[in-house]
């Protein structure tokens, strides 16, 4: 029963993490405009539409199918991903909705008994929970590199995603004072954004 606990405590906080990985990309994709969407810091650069496009084929090919086929599926152009042709914002998100529409549909369901299973990545073993930690730290890895890009952007303008500079304390007692007045627990990301959110009032 302990070891029942302990995977479906991973599994919930494994969907609450990819869930707020996508709501900090999201976040940060409104503050820019089309051209800073696109824009490259220099010429080896990854843009953000690029980092869009290559985690969309990412979540498509390692989500489609989780538990019964590779999830390096045969039919993905990776190398695509980071190229732009006739490519739009519109249909770069589009594609990323699918995407991330195509994780949840494998992540939600799986059962306590399907984390006893073993998936294949290019071939390579792995456990269920090993497969979805790999992916975990991918798009924590590109998701920070599109908050990097757009809060380089925006410099000045930029709507904090985190706690900002010189407030941990206040946020300390922003935590203290919700969780004395009785309100629902946040999850990391929502509690950090309500406390950006109240500092720019």
């Amino acid at each position: 029963m302990a070891q029942n606990m302990i995977i479906e405590n991973y599994h919930a906080d494994a969907i609450r993490s990819f869930e707020n990985y996508k709501k900090m990309a999201e976040s940060s994709i409104a503050q820019v405009s089309d051209d800073e969407y696109f824009a490259l810091i220099d010429p080896e650069a990854n843009s953000i539409a690029t980092i869009v496009k290559h985690i969309a084929g990412n979540l498509r090919s390692r989500w489609t199918d989780f538990l019964t086929s590779d999830g390096e599926k045969e039919d993905r152009q990776r190398d695509t991903e980071f190229e732009m042709v006739n490519d739009s914002r519109e249909s770069l998100m589009q594609l990323w909705e699918v995407g991330w529409a195509i994780l949840f549909a494998a992540l939600k369901p799986l059962t306590v008994e399907d984390f006893a299973r073993t998936v294949t990545i290019r071939g390579e073993n792995h456990t269920v929970a090993e497969a979805i930690t790999r992916q975990m730290m991918h798009y924590a890895l590109h998701i920070g590199q599109i908050v990097l890009l757009a809060k380089h952007f925006k410099s000045s303008e930029w709507k904090s995603l985190s706690v900002p500079k010189n407030r941990s304390a206040e946020f300390n007692r922003f935590l203290a004072d919700s969780q004395t007045a009785g309100e629902a627990a946040r999850g990391r990301f929502e509690a950090t954004l309500d406390f950006a959110e109240k500092t720019r009032e």
